[in-house]
């Protein structure tokens, strides 16, 4: 297979992207719109700004948020794509990040199970092998993984005999033992759109492709300009600004916000750490995933995806002075994630396996430490009051980003005068976007189970729809697969094949309500089908949405 090159990753080359009238909102590319009100303006679209939007609009507060390029452009759609408290975090002492992270997994789980779900995970061992942790210390650690935090479903760790159990087939002979434990996987680039879409339903504003260029702070509030990619400028004021702008937080506040004197406000440094990954034919049949420990004392990960491949990763590169957006995978570390996954695999991993990578950068906290991979990841909130209120979101993990938000609402809300006694939180126990499935199967019990039991009731209700697609179509959609399927009786109500299993119906609906406008935001980010689909196949799911672009024919927060 041939290997899909960066520009179809979640960092991608935007020349060919709609330049056409905006999505965003009511732009124009004439004289700026009146200044207009709201309380919140976040900066950053990815899994922080889309949850603290999320958080902010359900206890009331007027939100607006923009983000420069498309939802998950970024970091938030190129992780390793783990619900995971983070095991190696033990050895650094993290404890308190391990267990909060440990706290979310379930919370995660429950509130979308269509797009999460627990995975058991299998550590080879070999006493023989130095360069390995023994096999006291792994138990200890899982010990404590398995109890720093409260599991209902998700089951403990055990060792196990690879010789016996399915995960040995693939591994080389040498790898006698084992150790199991669980963790979950997610969907994260449509984690942040559930986010976002919540969010609107609550009432906040969705900007994509809409970059703040400027914010000028004074004791009253902020102005901001906002300008969308056709050019069009919006002045709006709001009452305090988030900074969730991920890799780009820093920037953000030594150049776009300043202070009524005219001051950057930046007062941190942030370590810009690539991460990498790559993504190979299937490597193993059954569905767990495995942890490799590395003789640099690094860990990868190979995990089942998409059903025929095996996505492994991940590096830690520092990016000195390089811009964030223009990160991709160096051929090194293509070779490192194969030579690693060789170690253990009997067959061998090699570059020219590779069908497609893709890279984010983490923007941490700089702590001092020489190692990227010890570097935190854990987040802090930083509150600025000297004027109008300021919330910087610095670093964090896919994992916690909903405790994240429920922290950052609170400051907001205390930084604007109401107690989280008077806005109280609300996310803990509330499903996202897509995630009640009670419609469909009743009552829930386990995640996964449940899941199956929707997959069942959707192609029961709708016969007509193929196995693969009805499945797929509730992996992405959950309940919400009622909306987007709406009347049809048929495949023919799909409308036309635009390309293999992706029809006009899902497309306008992707437009309409997810604020999908280019092929990279249908097929690497609302899906992955760019990883089965041809480049004559790319270009016409990119025609096709150009033209209706063009058109000025979709919907987005409602207005046509």
């Amino acid at each position: 297979m041939k290997r899909r090159e960066n520009t179809m990753a979640p960092f991608h080359d935007r020349s060919h992207e709609p330049t056409g009238p905006s999505s965003v909102s009511d732009f124009s590319s004439h004289p700026p719109l009146p200044a207009t009100d709201c309380d919140v303006l976040i900066v950053g679209g990815g899994i922080n700004g889309c949850g603290i939007a999320r958080d902010l609009a359900g206890r009331g507060w007027r939100v607006v948020l923009c983000e420069k390029d498309d939802l998950a452009s970024h970091t938030s759609s190129a992780s390793t794509k783990l619900i995971h408290g983070g095991l190696r975090y033990l050895e650094y002492y993290e404890f308190s990040l391990v267990r909060k992270a440990l706290q979310e997994r379930e919370v995660l789980l429950k509130s979308a199970p269509h797009i999460m779900w627990p995975l058991r995970f299998v550590m080879p061992h070999d006493p023989t092998d130095k360069s390995l942790r023994p096999a006291w210390m792994i138990r200890i650690g899982l010990f404590m993984y398995d109890h720093l935090a409260k599991r209902e479903v998700l089951p403990g760790s055990r060792s196990i005999d690879l010789r016996s159990h399915a995960a040995g087939a693939p591994l080389k002979p040498r790898f006698k033992r084992g150790f199991v434990y669980s963790d979950g996987w997610v969907d994260d680039a449509r984690l942040v759109v559930l986010n976002a879409i919540d969010a609107r339903t609550r009432g906040a504003e969705i900007l994509t492709r809409t970059r703040c260029v400027h914010a000028q702070r004074d004791a009253g509030g902020w102005t901001a300009t906002l300008e969308a990619a056709d050019g069009g400028i919006r002045v709006m004021r709001a009452r305090a600004v988030v900074n969730a702008a991920g890799p780009w937080a820093e920037s953000f506040l030594r150049g776009v916000a300043q202070s009524a004197r005219g001051e950057a406000l930046a007062t941190r440094h942030l370590r810009l750490v690539k991460g990498s990954h790559i993504v190979v034919p299937r490597l193993f049949e059954h569905d767990h995933a495995y942890i490799f420990q590395n003789p640099d004392k690094r860990i990868i990960f190979a995990i089942p995806y998409q059903d025929e491949f095996t996505l492994i990763g991940t590096t830690d590169i520092e990016l000195n002075g390089d811009d964030p957006g223009a990160a991709r995978i160096g051929e090194e570390e293509i070779a490192y994630l194969c030579m690693q996954a060789s170690r253990y695999f009997d067959k061998p991993v090699k570059p020219a396996d590779v069908v497609w990578t893709y890279s984010g950068v983490r923007p941490l906290l700089d702590d001092a430490s020489g190692d990227p991979s010890a570097v935190t990841r854990d987040y802090m909130l930083e509150s600025n009051t000297a004027a109008a209120p300021l919330l910087s979101v610095w670093g964090g993990k896919i994992t916690t980003f909903r405790k994240l938000a429920e922290d950052a609402a609170d400051e907001v809300g205390k930084m604007l005068g109401q107690s989280s006694a008077q806005r109280p939180p609300w996310t803990d126990g509330a499903f996202l976007a897509g995630g009640d499935l009670s419609a469909w199967i009743g009552a829930a019990t386990r995640p996964d189970d449940d899941f199956e039991r929707f997959v069942a009731a959707v192609q029961a209700r709708h016969a007509w729809l193929d196995a693969a697609l009805a499945r797929r179509l509730a992996r992405a959609y959950g309940a919400r697969v009622a909306e987007l399927l709406g009347d049809a009786q048929s495949m023919a109500d799909m409308g036309e094949a635009v390309a293999p299993g992706l029809h006009e119906r899902e497309l306008r609906f992707l437009q309409e309500s997810e604020w999908a406008l280019s092929a990279d935001d249908v097929l690497w980010r609302r899906s992955k089908l760019g990883l089965r689909y041809t480049a004559e196949e790319h270009a016409q799911v990119a025609a096709w949405l150009q033209a209706r672009v063009k058109n000025n024919s979709y919907m987005i927060n409602g207005k046509r």
